[in-house]
């Protein structure tokens, strides 16, 4: 189990004894003499390893026995081959269905369509690969933060060593500013093995989530990776490698490694039409292999490569990345830093929020809070006392903080660097010990000649000082049951010097960023719901909800590990509750994990090496501004500016984005149904066809075009946005029909009305113009659900839209050698007009399609 934060020197009573189940009572030792919480948690047989001689270290036979059954102590790496995942960009239906027709181009000789078509292939690869290359360094960095040289005693002697080399049982020297090399126990000892009664101060923040450095002293765990920020003092090494703290968080993002929301969305689409097209491809070769007979094989693969071709979203995948691009590049100018593109997409359909507490919501460093003040003196009274009582330089986070409140609140502290108090002089000072617990100093009245003593410690030391007082009893007991930490302040009065008197508690709080709260109430107004988790004390968690406009529902977390409950229970605990506390990285990542569960779509937000396992499970991992290299390189967002205000430009930017993929994809849906459809009748009907050339012409043209979506106006959804892909392809359906219409209308019109033979060249150019035209009208129509007036397109989107369908018009009009025949002005102009009439008629057949949807939805949910 994991060790429990401890209290720092100058702390009060711990508020979280009474927050212990039996269960960790019983795992738990307490040392009365150091007051540490020891974690039993080593095995009997790795116990009997650690009985090292400190005076001599082990003897490098036994390090080499020890590195061939434990391992180095290095986090293993799980690399995949370069070349194998490059190959994997080429698997998806999608991919399939190019590849189809690339080999089917390559069969029937036709090689400017298997050029082209391998082309768009490679270059889709190409993107994915890129792309995804850079968020896979995770591993890397969690690697990078283990120490890279150790003092450790062996055979007698104390030598530098490689951390990788240490093993279990090795005894090794922790100096201030060290960075742990692995996981170890205190010994007591200094660096040569003289007795100490010291602690050491150890900021583990990274790893626990802890606001503040914790004292630890003899048989006291302290982790791989932690940083020693006071004292000095032997340690024998009891876990390395992959069985370190730090080295399961890296074991938890090894597997996390599953397709993204976004990659499964589009696989779905892709299978759809992957069915309909091999249903549709494989009747059209059965029945053209009937009618003409098997020698005619070549002719009936060119058939069948035209409705394949057809069949081709070629530019669904890269204009959605080109338009997810777009939005990253808008993100990275409100300081949103996007590492894996598909992350845009997914953030719009974020509907929880996992924050980590310290350093997101909270500033991460102790501040003075509201004290407790006895009658008769002010809130400068206090500071200007504890100020008089603190020890000058002290790195202490308390002692910091201390100073740092009443350098700005107390008027005659203001602007003084050094220690000196005009009109008062300290004459002696007796810093902290863990016997007396306080600190206490004698002043001079410069100004009265008058003397006087100051004293500042824990909270009891304190009172019993002044003779007790009821009264501030029921304060500390009531700021502790808050979560502030308490420190007591007495002084004597100048004409009695042994009469000690109470001036009152300060009171001690990471707070809450200034700009946390209204960030949380603007997340719960998108629909987003927010969870903190944090590893800090139950009590600290629910003052710090409270004050942030949460409720107190905070969960322990072990709550989520509770064999006499369900996984529904669980999974409704963790749903309901407002927060977690007392978390480890397990913890992180079965929030994430339950959740997503049930069907949740998660976002997690954090800085340090505890997070870095459920950034790397949720759908988007945010890593916040001052995170380590493992957070950030786990994470698929990464924010430059503190706190978390700017998540609510990510969310309504991505929300923006995703607005416009969707309708990208309704219209791509859309038009690859109708060419299915309309190919599919007209070959088995009349045998007639259009070379693939226009049909690929059509596609990257329009597709062109398309990719200007990417800047066009959207309207941003109140709640987070879902794909509903079976109202997307019913929709879709619905709307190809009626295309489809449309083009038998105007090939029907050309050919019996007008007279135009089957194989005349005109018709051909005819269907083109309208099959280019009719369909890509349609994409003002699927910008929004309402009618398309409600929402009028960019002036940027417009033009490219109607360039690409001129353009197509005047090489209709004219003719193109090779490619079109000339069809004149009353053509061109007609179909055109036509086209652009039909869009406003599916706008609102599309309109009383969402109503009906939205209707029957509601029916099924009553």
């Amino acid at each position: 189990m994991s060790e429990k934060p401890e209290r720092s020197h100058l702390d009060g009573e711990d508020p979280s004894k009474a927050l212990l189940s039996r269960s960790e009572k019983k795992d738990l030792k307490v040392d009365e003499a150091t007051h540490v919480e020891v974690a039993d948690d080593i095995p009997p047989e790795l116990e009997a390893l650690l009985q090292t001689d400190y005076h001599h270290g082990l003897a490098e036979n036994e390090v080499a026995e020890r590195i061939a059954r434990f391992g180095r102590n290095e986090i293993p790496e799980h690399k995949t081959n370069p070349f194998l995942k490059f190959l994997s960009y080429f698997t998806g239906s999608i991919a399939f269905l190019i590849e189809v027709a690339c080999i089917l181009s390559g069969v029937v000789q036709d090689w400017l369509d298997f050029g082209i078509i391998l082309g768009l292939l490679i270059l889709n690869a190409i993107i994915g690969f890129v792309e995804e290359a850079r968020a896979e360094s995770a591993l890397d960095a969690l690697k990078q933060t283990l120490a890279l040289k150790s003092k450790a005693w062996r055979s007698g002697e104390l030598v530098e060593i490689d951390s990788m080399d240490l093993v279990p049982g090795d005894i090794i020297v922790i100096r201030l500013g060290d960075i742990i090399p692995a996981d170890a126990r205190l010994l007591g000892l200094g660096a040569t093995g003289e007795e100490t009664e010291g602690e050491l101060q150890i900021d583990q923040s990274a790893l626990t989530g802890e606001s503040l450095p914790v004292q630890k002293g003899k048989g006291a765990i302290v982790y791989s990776s932690s940083i020693v920020k006071q004292g000095q003092m032997l340690a024998v090494v009891v876990k390395t490698g992959a069985n370190t703290f730090i080295g399961r968080a890296a074991n938890l993002i090894s597997v996390t490694s599953e397709a993204g929301h976004f990659q499964k969305i589009v696989n779905r689409i892709g299978n759809f039409l992957v069915a309909i097209t091999v249903v549709m491809v494989i009747i059209l070769f059965a029945f053209l292999l009937v009618r003409k007979g098997k020698d005619k094989v070549m002719d009936v693969l060119r058939n069948v490569l035209v409705i394949t071709v057809a069949a081709i979203p070629v530019g669904l995948p890269t204009v959605l990345s080109v338009t997810m691009a777009v939005g990253a590049k808008q993100l990275a100018a409100k300081q949103v830093i996007v590492k894996r593109l598909t992350a845009v997409e997914e953030m719009a359909s974020v509907s929880v929020l996992c924050s980590d507490k310290t350093g997101t919501l909270t500033l991460n460093e102790l501040t003075f809070d509201d004290p407790y003040l006895k009658p008769g003196y002010s809130k400068e009274d206090i500071l200007f006392y504890s100020y008089l009582s603190s020890e000058p330089g002290a790195k202490d986070p308390i002692e910091m903080a201390v100073r740092l409140a009443a350098r700005e609140g107390v008027t005659i502290l203001q602007g003084i660097e050094d220690h000196n108090i005009p009109g008062f002089k300290v004459v002696s000072f007796i810093p902290f010990n863990p016997d007396t617990k306080m600190t206490r100093s004698t002043v001079n009245n410069l100004e009265s000649g008058q003397s006087f003593m100051v004293a500042k410690g824990a909270p009891q030391v304190i009172i019993s000082l002044v003779g007790g007082d009821d009264d501030a009893v029921r304060a500390v007991n009531s700021l502790a049951k808050r979560g502030l930490r308490a420190l007591g302040v007495a002084k004597t009065l100048p004409d009695r010097p042994d009469e000690w008197v109470l001036v009152g508690m300060i009171s001690l709080l990471d707070p809450p960023r200034p700009d946390s709260a209204s960030t949380i109430a603007r997340c719960e107004e998108m629909g987003v719901v927010v969870k903190m988790i944090t590893g800090d004390q139950l009590v600290i968690a629910k003052e710090v909800a409270h004050r942030l406009g949460m409720q107190r529902a905070i969960l322990d977390a072990n709550k989520l590990i509770d064999p006499s409950a369900t996984e529904d229970e669980i999974t409704r605990r963790c749903y309901h509750a407002d927060g977690f506390a007392q978390v480890i990285p397990e913890h992180k990542y079965r929030v994430v994990e339950l959740l997503q569960n049930k069907g949740y779509l998660v976002g997690m937000t954090g800085d340090g090496v505890n997070d870095a396992p459920a950034l790397k499970k949720a759908n988007v991992g945010i890593a916040v501004h001052g995170c380590t290299d493992a957070a950030r390189s786990a994470a698929d967002i990464v924010l430059l500016a503190p706190g978390l205000s700017t998540i609510v430009d990510g969310i309504l930017t991505s929300r923006a984005i995703f607005q416009r993929m969707r309708s990208y994809a309704l219209y791509r849906i859309t038009s690859t149904i109708h060419f299915l459809l309309f190919f599919f009748i007209v070959t088995l009907a009349f045998e007639w066809e259009m070379r693939a050339i226009l049909l690929i012409f059509i596609a990257v043209l329009n597709d062109a075009a398309t990719l200007v979506i990417s800047v066009d106006n959207a309207q941003i959804s109140k709640r987070p946005d879902k794909w509903r892909i079976g109202q997307l392809i019913s929709l879709s359906f619905i709307l190809g029909c009626f295309l489809t219409a449309m083009s038998f209308a105007h090939f029907f019109v050309a050919k019996d009305a007008f007279g135009i033979p089957l194989h005349d060249p005109r018709l051909e150019t005819i269907m083109y113009l309208h099959i280019s035209s009719c369909p890509h009208f349609v994409i003002f129509s699927t910008r929004l659900s309402g009618y398309f007036w409600e929402s009028l397109p960019s002036w940027i989107f417009t033009i490219a839209i109607m360039g690409t369908q001129v353009f197509a018009m005047l090489i209709s009009i004219f003719g193109v050698n090779g490619l079109t025949a000339s069809i004149g002005w009353g053509w061109g102009c007609g179909i055109m007009g036509v086209s652009l009439l039909y869009f406003m008629v599916l706008d609102i057949v599309k309109v009383w399609w969402w109503l009906y949807s939205l209707a029957l939805i509601g029916f099924w949910a009553v």
